[in-house]
């Protein structure tokens, strides 16, 4: 029975030839496939694709390896200097949902806003004779021209958009810039907030009305499993413009030393806010130390903070989404605060984290730290 192939990634053309050239060298066979040249905007880029039998010995090569690991020292060192904020937009509505968010939170903590846009250009297959490649070549570097035009008068709208909101006090006035980067969305948000050292990241996302099929390409859901910064994604659908409104922030604690971490990073986030503070459990067995635990970790956070408003919740036992939908619905959430961890490719792939099921079945927004 002849093996199919399977896609092991999706990159830039630059990556997916690195990639190949280095899983050929331990002996497995690599085919890239240019992917979605005919809408070059959206997030798509080259296929790079093996056979199924190959799959286990190549992902523990690309774990083993130190290509597309981030460099820890360099994040560590480059702390951020001063307040900014990272809006990563895609002219859609509910990426101007996120700047109205993003832009207010700005103006409270004193913030500068950068809003960014990476848009995809499209690659010419090598394998085309040198004659047809010269003709080609030209065609596409027309459409890559269109493309950045395109790109440039879509952010340019956004941007009187906002200077008119501003103008008319919709907005507060705040120092914004904008910036634009080529190629996957994922990888060059990634990539610039390395460069910019953002405290937030302010993303949309269609949230609970997208496909299954979307949850393995969510720019926003790989931006919070790989970024360290936290990153506040916001459903299309949240009712509010500025997190003043957010009465009920709720915080997902797996009674692990990494929550007290994120705990104190959430405090700074919403520091200038007064919001009742609801801790709940993520577990999802029946345990009835739950209670006990929750309790627990309640005492010790309201010594921490004395003056913050803290309450408890342990969640009915079951589905543990079916089971936050109804703490959400019952206690009035508006958004839901909870710690991730960077895991390795294989646990990317096919254990999808709680922060990232969650950004796809709920329509509250989220606030992920990385503990």
């Amino acid at each position: 029975m002849e093996d199919k192939l399977v896609t092991l990634a999706i990159h830039t053309f630059e990556k997916a030839q690195i990639l190949k050239t280095m899983l050929e060298t331990e002996g497995i066979e690599v085919y890239i496939h240019n992917v979605n040249q005919i809408q070059p905007v959206v997030s798509a880029g080259v296929r790079v694709r093996i056979k199924e039998s190959d799959l286990p010995h190549a992902l523990r090569i690309i774990e083993d390896s130190k290509w597309l690991s981030e460099d820890a020292e360099q994040e560590e060192k480059a702390g951020p200097q001063e307040k900014k904020i990272l809006i990563p937009i895609d002219f859609s509505d509910y990426s101007i949902k996120a700047c109205e968010l993003g832009i207010n939170y700005a103006h409270k903590v004193g913030a500068e806003v950068m809003i960014m846009h990476a848009y995809f250009s499209p690659y010419f297959p090598s394998a085309i004779p040198m004659g047809d490649t010269l003709a080609y070549q030209v065609n596409e570097e027309e459409t890559a021209q269109n493309v950045l035009k395109r790109v440039q008068i879509d952010m340019e709208n956004i941007c009187t958009l906002i200077n008119r909101k501003m103008r008319s006090g919709e907005l507060p006035k705040v120092k914004y810039n904008y910036v634009l980067r080529e190629g996957l969305p994922e990888e060059e948000i990634i990539a610039y907030s390395k460069e910019y050292h953002p405290s937030l990241i302010v993303m949309g996302t269609r949230g609970k009305s997208q496909k299954d099929m979307d949850l393995i390409g969510s720019v926003t859901g790989e931006v919070i499993e790989v970024n360290k910064v936290p990153v506040l994604a916001i459903p299309e659908n949240v009712p509010f413009e500025d997190l003043s409104e957010a009465k009920n922030i709720a915080f997902a604690t797996s009674f692990n030393q990494r929550d007290l971490v994120a705990f104190d990073e959430f405090m700074e986030i919403i520091k200038p806010y007064d919001a009742h503070i609801h801790l709940f459990n993520i577990s999802t067995s029946k345990d009835e130390w739950n209670e006990i635990r929750l309790t627990g970790v309640n005492e010790y956070f309201k010594k921490q903070y004395p003056e913050a408003h803290i309450t408890h919740t342990v969640l009915a036992d079951g589905d543990l989404l079916l089971a936050i939908e109804k703490f959400v619905r019952d206690e009035h959430i508006d958004v839901i605060a909870l710690s991730t961890y960077r895991r390795n490719i294989l646990a990317r792939m096919f254990n999808p984290s709680i922060a990232r099921k969650m950004l796809f079945h709920t329509d509250t927004p989220l606030l992920v730290m990385h503990a």
